[in-house]
């Protein structure tokens, strides 16, 4: 199974999503290529991604984590790069922010939208978040 998933929102339950859904396909032997493009990008910063926000008035959500024993963010992440889910950078924005991929976690790759295309073209499984 090919997935190709597309991360263009910055949130914490935007992280879960994406990384839930990456790792189930990933554990499935699923090939797993996900896209960051704009406040996607927070999900794969060096520090951004270990305090992401919680939606207004959801705060409460947090210990619901807790109790359920998800990992955190930054967990899923890190399985995430050791489970080989491919993330990449959207180069276009990264220049819009002035962004460099040393401000970002180790083992991802920076790539334009033609490259993700390239690859979501044949995707069994194509997502947004």
């Amino acid at each position: 199974m090919k997935v190709a998933i597309i991360a263009a929102n910055g949130g914490a339950f935007d992280a879960y999503k994406v990384f839930n859904l990456a790792l189930a396909a990933a554990a499935a032997d699923g090939e797993v290529n996900i896209f960051f493009t704009f406040e996607g990008l927070n999900l794969i910063h060096k520090e951004m991604h270990k305090n992401l926000p919680l939606p207004e008035g959801k705060e409460h959500f947090a210990e619901g984590f807790k109790k359920a024993n998800v990992p955190s963010i930054e967990e899923l992440v890190s399985m995430a790069n050791e489970m080989g889910v491919k993330m990449i950078a959207c180069q276009m924005t990264m220049d819009v922010m002035s962004l460099d991929k040393d401000q970002f976690i180790d083992g991802i790759e920076v790539g334009g939208a033609a490259t993700f295309l390239n690859y979501a073209k044949d995707a069994d499984v194509s997502l947004t978040f």
